[in-house]
């Protein structure tokens, strides 16, 4: 089993990554507070996993509550839902809830554990490539509101991270390849070796060879740790880590959550910020094609939704949550392996790349 830690003082904690860890009994019980878990997941998931991680909380009283299945359903709606189950069930303040799935019920069990009586613990048990290398690390909870992704929520650190890599054997071919635009996100703006180490490992990945995506996942929460503990509320660096989420995020909502998958969304804003990068001289047009080359081994968009131009995304980029006095910043690469937060990016060159 690979062991790391999120290094953040007293809210520090681990990310265990082993296949097969839900299988073993009673590996959640250290982490549980009180006598009662209650495991929040979606009705896709439930039938696969639940009932190893209900034997995971050993001898603890164990609740569950059951969602639908979908990008749509990270909402208030559903975040009351949730909030009104714990009330019935007369959930204490030393209940710990268990986020069994993919980013959305992370971020919205993350969000209900950060607010139920000002806070509960939780862990994160993700089961989407997606979830495991990014949403599940580093503490953002959040449901989306129609006029924006993600923009209710806070930042909440679970008290563990258990990665099952078993779990990618039943996800869907769209779903891992979604999760495969944040892979690659990681090398482009941290790590140009892992990038070139992701270029040599496109087959066993797609083939999905438990010591190859055990690397792959283990790489990337490392990074992703080390920029949490830099800057755990995103007043600096942590920023980086949203490449390719100011446009990604404009496409989710303009074109209705769960139509295109966060991870397609981020690839396609990923190659146009290179773009904005290639005509800022901070990236070669070999380097920008070897990410778009990279993004399309995995069948993965490199071009947004033909009908939306500068008008539909402008709108939606406007409200993004890393505006500073009115300016969008963008998180724009320079070559590989780096990247920076930036103003540079001027009205005519977003009508350049966008219309």
């Amino acid at each position: 089993m690979s062991t790391l830690t999120v290094n953040l003082n007293e809210r520090s904690y681990p990310i265990y990554t082993k296949a097969g860890l839900l299988t073993q009994a009673g590996f959640f019980v250290p982490y549980i507070k009180g006598p009662l878990a209650v495991i929040v997941t979606n009705h896709t998931i439930a039938p696969l996993y639940l009932q190893q991680a209900i034997a995971a909380c050993g001898d603890k009283q164990v609740a569950t509550i059951v969602i639908d299945d979908g990008e749509q359903y990270k909402s208030l709606a559903q975040f009351e839902l949730v909030m009104t189950e714990l009330l019935n069930m007369n959930a204490a303040r030393d209940t710990t809830l268990i986020a069994l799935g993919g980013g959305v019920i992370g971020d919205l069990c993350g969000f209900v554990a950060a607010t139920y009586q000002r806070g509960v613990p939780f862990i994160q048990v993700p089961t989407t490539l997606l979830a495991q290398v990014d949403s599940s690390v580093g503490g953002k909870t959040a449901v989306n509101h129609p006029l924006g992704k993600n923009m209710i929520g806070a930042f909440y650190q679970p008290v563990l991270v258990a990665i099952d890599l078993a779990t990618l054997l039943t996800l869907p071919a769209r779903e891992f390849a979604a999760g495969m635009a944040e892979v690659i996100k990681y090398g482009i703006i941290y790590d140009e070796a892992f990038f070139s180490w992701l270029e040599d490992h496109c087959e066993a990945l797609k083939a999905l060879e438990t010591d190859t995506l055990a690397y792959a996942i283990e790489r990337c929460c490392a990074i992703k740790a080390d920029v949490v503990a830099q800057d755990e509320r995103e007043g600096g660096i942590r920023a980086i880590l949203n490449l390719g989420h100011t446009f990604g995020h404009a496409i989710e909502a303009e074109q209705g959550y769960g139509n295109w998958l966060h991870g397609e969304a981020v690839a396609a804003g990923m190659v146009l910020a290179c773009q904005a990068a290639q005509q800022l001289g901070w990236q070669t047009p070999e380097q920008v094609q070897r990410i778009i080359t990279l993004l399309q081994a995995f069948d993965l968009p490199v071009q947004g939704p033909a009908e939306m131009d500068y008008a539909t995304y402008m709108p939606h980029m406007r409200r993004d949550k890393k505006v500073e006095a009115g300016n969008i910043r963008f998180v724009l690469p320079k070559g590989i392996g780096r990247a920076v937060v930036t103003k540079e990016v001027s009205d005519t060159l977003l009508h350049t790349l966008l219309d």
